[in-house]
């Protein structure tokens, strides 16, 4: 039997947050343990919770994404970081994955890309989808 995939999903917009819900609800062996609405709320549920996998957007209020990430790996390098962000500077792409995130989804391709990202990163292993 599989083990559970444990998510955090952390970002400011609630309808977001909703449909990232719907599109991980069709993945029975994954749980979204708890939801965020700014950075700090994602580092103290995540240091709580201890999830396997954090969705984090860059931009939340309070703390950013990266700083928010870079704090959770800190305290808990076992999770992976994955950006669910609508940034598609390369130079931020960089410094996510130069923090230790194992993925950077663009929102616009989360129907198609955040699973797959999920499910290589629960791996361990690295996917970051080319930008358009």
């Amino acid at each position: 039997m599989k083990s559970v995939i444990r998510i955090l999903v952390a970002d400011d917009f609630e309808a977001w947050r909703v449909q990232v819900r719907h599109l991980l609800q069709a993945e029975s062996e994954w749980q979204i343990v708890a939801e965020a609405a700014d950075g700090l709320e994602a580092i103290r549920k995540a240091l709580e919770l201890h999830p396997d996998i954090a969705l984090l957007d860059l931009s939340m209020p309070h703390v950013n994404g990266l700083e928010a990430g870079e704090t959770i790996l800190k305290a808990l390098p076992e999770v992976k970081i994955i950006f669910l962000t609508m940034n598609n500077d390369k130079e931020v792409r960089a410094a996510a994955l130069s923090m230790g995130a194992k993925g950077y989804v663009l929102k616009a391709n989360a129907s198609r890309e955040l699973v797959p990202t999920i499910s290589r990163a629960s791996l361990w292993r690295s996917f970051i989808p080319e930008l358009g």
